[in-house]
């Protein structure tokens, strides 16, 4: 994807790529009569392929009894829509960093809840290239003594410096440590922090859950002898309904109507799209793309990889109070040995941005609780460190506080606006963050009738 649109910038390009592969733009001309115009129209639109919509199939609809069902918990209280609400995009609704789950629903979640929108696309995890063709693929797995070389900076109009960095990418969570739906649903269920089930209690749930007769049924034989493999049923139906559902990818937000030519931005959305993806200020196109392909499939606003941006530590978790705890991200995987994931400790998964306006809680560790507290963090974190990271014993200011010392030179120190030092001006002035949240609203899937 990025291949294509090296030589195009995102902020004129988002359209004309899609353009230019359908032959309808001069390639001469492309960056300037597909640029968004100042009334906020798009001036190239294309119509997108949004997925199919049609009614959801039997085991879909056993999914989607389950999903809703508290009685699978271990307290018998939390269902998976209690921590992915379904009216706030299947994100969390409340402020709190991390859900409060386990039996007596008081053990904090280990990081912040992720939405389950948009992972129809996901890919499985590989570490490899960051080859703009292979995105949406799993790319080479590379050893990891190549693990270490020198990246070349992250930009929002050139990716070619960046084409051969070694990354981590895919994967569900904010770890990447599952490559399915199914996989995923495992994860929370038997977390003894979240739903705090185990395998038993959910079996004697499908023997009373008046889904559990239909399931048995698509179970067949092979259900009746291994109860693991009618579990496995029950986490394929789970998978089911939210590919089949959906509102999980509606593609409804302003900005999808933009694309298409049926709404056009304000002044301020206009301003902060470009902001975002000018390679010196917002430079936000960057990590999360907002391309169209040559499928017509909307952006997601995530590349799928992995970062170390440096987030302050979460003094408001209870396990933040033991100095020795720290959250790895990607070397959080279990240690089976498919992917050499030790040259990238600190980092996390690049979130998709589609609904980010609604949430209240931000990065994995929750630290942060709005989208003004985000952007602060982005343009000021090297320039008023005080502001953001605790203080030592000698009141010297510890960057990167929640990363282990021998992990921090994986932050993220050369790509906009992460490459200013102490002194310097801050890539986004005050009004040009908040043009950038102006655009970034433009993103909220809106209300189905």
């Amino acid at each position: 994807m990025k291949t294509l649109s090296k030589t195009i910038q995102p902020i004129t390009g988002c359209i004309t790529l899609v353009s230019l592969l359908l032959g309808t733009v001069p390639v001469a001309h492309a960056q300037t009569s597909c640029a968004p115009t100042d009334d906020g129209t798009n001036p190239c639109p294309v119509v997108l392929r949004r997925p199919p919509q049609h009614p959801l199939s039997a085991m879909a609809e056993i999914g989607k009894a389950i999903f809703y069902d508290k009685s699978l918990s271990g307290s018998g209280k939390l269902s998976c829509a209690s921590c992915h609400d379904p009216h706030n995009h299947y994100g969390p609704s409340g402020a709190s960093s991390v859900f409060l789950g386990g039996s007596a629903l008081s053990d904090e979640g280990k990081r912040t809840i992720p939405s389950l929108t948009y992972l129809e696309r996901q890919p499985a995890f590989s570490i490899g290239p960051d080859d703009p063709a292979s995105e949406g693929e799993n790319a080479p797995v590379l050893p990891a003594s190549t693990a270490a070389a020198a990246h070349g900076a992250k930009s929002a109009t050139n990716t070619q410096s960046s084409a051969t960095n070694l990354v981590p990418q895919g994967g569900l969570f904010w770890d990447g440590r599952a490559d399915t739906l199914q996989q995923q649903a495992r994860g929370p269920l038997y977390d003894p922090a979240e739903m705090a089930s185990t395998p038993h209690k959910v079996l004697a749930t499908l023997e009373n859950a008046p889904y559990g007769e239909p399931l048995k049924q698509f179970a067949g034989p092979a259900g009746e002898r291994s109860p693991a493999f009618l579990l496995d049923e029950a986490m394929f139906a789970l998978a089911r309904y939210q590919i089949e559902e959906s509102s999980f990818h509606p593609y409804s937000s302003k900005f999808d109507d933009w694309l298409e030519g049926k709404d056009h931005f304000t002044a301020a959305e206009v301003r902060g799209y470009r902001l975002f993806n000018d390679p010196a200020k917002g430079n936000c196109a960057a990590c999360h793309v907002d391309t169209v392909g040559r499928n017509r499939l909307p952006p997601l606003f995530t590349d799928h990889q992995y970062e170390a941006l440096g987030i302050p530590r979460n003094k408001a978790l209870k396990k933040t109070h033991d100095a020795s705890y720290y959250d790895v991200g990607v070397c959080d995987q279990p240690a089976d040995g498919r992917f050499p994931v030790g040259d990238y400790c600190g980092m996390f998964t690049t979130p998709t941005l589609r609904n980010a306006a609604t949430r209240k809680v931000f990065f994995h560790n929750g630290v942060f609780h709005s989208l003004d507290d985000v952007m602060d963090f982005y343009v000021l974190r090297d320039l008023q460190p005080g502001r953001f990271y605790s203080r030592d014993s000698h009141g010297k200011v510890v960057l990167y506080d929640d990363i282990p010392k021998k992990y921090r030179k994986n932050v993220d120190v050369s790509d906009a606006p992460f490459d200013r030092k102490p002194g310097d001006k801050p890539a986004l002035t005050e009004d040009e963050r908040q043009a950038i949240i102006a655009f970034l609203k433009t993103l909220t899937d809106r209300k189905s009738d």
